[in-house]
């Protein structure tokens, strides 16, 4: 006992000890006596409350913000996931108009066997189109080796849109008839007026417009006459459809009459056209 009591360290201990255990003994007594904490027990316990709360606001900040910013990268990764399902319908959309028209072109191309009988027919699709040639030129994908020959008609939806005019094993070039060249192989055409008679004369065309000129008496075609091709010159067979009269007028100098002709082929968008080849007699 000597001993410990010398022990500075040991006796330390002890009484820190039996002081910790005196205090938190009057602390439970006192708790359980008084109706309102200690001084020290409540300024502790508001310390810690005030600290939390200081502590919990820029956390709660900051989370929040997370929060938002996931919101927000949810919202526009569900937005982009929109836009491309939108894009997909458009060009699905697209895609069944442009098979929609291909078939209404080859519904088209399959009637002109029943009026042609004297000549054959090759489908081909257009392969190349130049911006600044558009109105003249486009190129098909069927060539000599498939039987086109230069100066061969060529129809698109129901009606002569061009000829040939360069053929090679593969391929073929189709001037068409709202060509503003000069130098242009013309279809000699015809109509019949509300008497019987047969008005002939050229397709060219006129400020953008196809019409049929040099006719020597055009004062009884009405609006919505057909316009066909006569066969002069053999170039083309005679009988195929160029056309409908659209109006008559008086060209520049007033001296003859100018008959607008609205196209009957598919001239702005054509995509599967039809060669019509002379059959070989034998």
């Amino acid at each position: 006992m000597k001993k410990f009591l010398q022990n500075k360290k040991l006796l330390s201990a002890f009484i820190i000890v039996v002081v910790i255990l005196v205090v938190l003994g009057g602390s439970v007594s006192l708790r359980n006596k008084r109706n309102t904490p200690l001084f020290v027990q409540s300024f502790g316990n508001d310390v810690v409350a005030v600290g939390s709360r200081i502590v919990d606001v820029p956390l709660d900040l900051i989370s929040g913000g997370l929060n938002n910013v996931n919101s927000i990268l949810n919202a526009e990764q569900e937005n982009n996931y929109l836009k491309s399902k939108v894009t997909d319908l458009g060009q699905t959309q697209a895609k069944n108009q442009v098979l929609s028209e291909e078939n209404r072109q080859l519904k088209s191309a399959l009637k002109l066997k029943d009026t042609l009988t004297s000549y054959s027919l090759v489908n081909a699709s257009v392969i190349s189109r130049s911006s600044d040639t558009w109105s003249d030129l486009l190129v098909i994908n069927k060539g000599s080796s498939s039987g086109v020959q230069k100066n061969q008609a060529v129809m698109c939806g129901g009606g002569v849109i061009g000829r040939v005019i360069e053929v090679s094993a593969a391929s073929a070039k189709v001037e068409l008839i709202t060509t503003t060249d000069k130098s242009a192989n013309r279809f000699a055409v015809q109509a019949t007026n509300d008497e019987g008679k047969v008005v002939h004369g050229i397709i060219t065309v006129n400020n953008g417009n196809l019409a049929f000129t040099q006719v020597v008496d055009s004062r009884k075609l009405k609006k919505g006459t057909k316009v066909y091709t006569s066969g002069m010159g053999g170039n083309s067979p005679k009988g195929l459809l160029i056309g409908t009269v659209a109006e008559t007028t008086r060209d520049s100098y007033g001296l003859s009459n100018l008959i607008n002709i609205k196209p009957a082929g598919e001239i702005n968008d054509p995509s599967v056209l039809t060669v019509v080849v002379r059959k070989v007699a034998n």
